[in-house]
């Protein structure tokens, strides 16, 4: 299949939709620094179980060195950076808007695979990023007097938003990386189950040091006793739970997946369009009132998407 890597990263912005809403709902009911290390920690509990079942050891095997160190560079700089921002974000400006905000991930996605990959796209990829990202935009502008645009955000949201888009770009490409290692540390006489399920174990990775990177910051703040309180929460649970199963476990890793079969930069695009998708749950949902600019601005993404796919 020649666009597996583009439609993974479509299936991850439907999955991210998802993860931004429970996101925003346990941030608000528990904190978003006890809803990072909860749900982290439960990512590392399922992907254990799904190693276990899949693979046969509960723990990534074969992973070197190199493995672990670039996997937990994208864990410090994706998930305690930047989504530590992200989370903060939904707080003062909500899902949409935050999810708005990370359009910045594509181009810093590009920008570090061409520094660190070598990974360059051609004049008509680089066309449909363009188209794709103008269409996401469009949403995070406002008509002010006589018509002109203008940014309808909180200034701490837009420099919690532009955090959230790098480390998520910058992010991606180190676990792009460091699955590279991961993949040449695996024999050739492994089971194949091993190679088909490699995204998986290098988000274990990840999330066991996301999660020891947040309980770092959460006794730093002496937040130890809201954590236990969060726990007890069912509420609170239940949407981190279902966060986690959206995020970590099955986004993170079908992201993982995507870019090893498409440009880092492509991927990340794709995968941006969450803040476009998301828009039908606000309005079911939240009633939010959809504006012409906001159709306007679907109908754009939805063209650079298909410019991915045609050109």
């Amino acid at each position: 299949m020649n666009h597996i890597g583009e439609i993974l990263s479509l299936l991850v912005a439907v999955s991210w939709t998802f993860s931004a809403w429970f996101a925003d709902k346990a941030s608000r009911r528990i904190g978003s620094m006890e809803t990072n290390v909860i749900r982290l920690v439960l990512a590392t509990l399922m992907l254990s179980a799904l190693l276990w079942i899949t693979v046969g050891r509960p723990y990534p095997v074969f992973a070197n060195g190199k493995a672990w160190l670039w996997l937990g560079l994208s864990a410090a700089v994706g998930y305690v950076f930047g989504d530590y921002c992200l989370f903060n974000s939904y707080l003062v400006i909500g899902p949409r808007l935050g999810q708005l905000m990370m359009t910045i991930a594509p181009p810093m996605a590009a920008i570090a695979g061409w520094i660190m990959l070598g990974e360059s796209m051609s004049w008509k990829s680089i066309l449909a990023m363009v188209v794709t990202l103008c269409g996401i935009g469009m949403s995070i502008l406002s008509h002010g007097e006589k018509h002109h645009f203008k940014l309808d955000i909180p200034l701490k949201g837009i420099i919690l938003g532009i955090g959230a888009g790098t480390g998520q770009g910058v992010g991606l490409v180190l676990s792009k990386i460091g699955m590279e290692h991961y993949a040449l540390a695996v024999p050739s006489d492994a089971p194949a189950s091993m190679q088909a399920m490699l995204p998986f174990a290098s988000t274990l990775i990840r999330a066991i040091i996301g999660a020891i990177g947040f309980f770092i910051l959460l006794s730093i703040s002496k937040g130890m006793a809201s954590l236990k309180a969060a726990v007890k929460d069912p509420i609170g649970m239940r949407d981190a739970t279902l966060l986690t199963i959206f995020g970590p476990a099955l986004g993170v890793s079908l992201s993982l997946m995507a870019v090893r079969y498409a440009n880092a930069g492509i991927a990340s695009t794709l995968m941006a369009l969450a803040p476009v998708i998301i828009i039908a749950p606000d309005v079911l949902i939240n009633k939010h009132k959809i504006k012409l600019k906001e159709i306007i601005g679907v109908l754009v993404s939805i063209t650079g998407v298909a410019m991915f796919f045609l050109l």
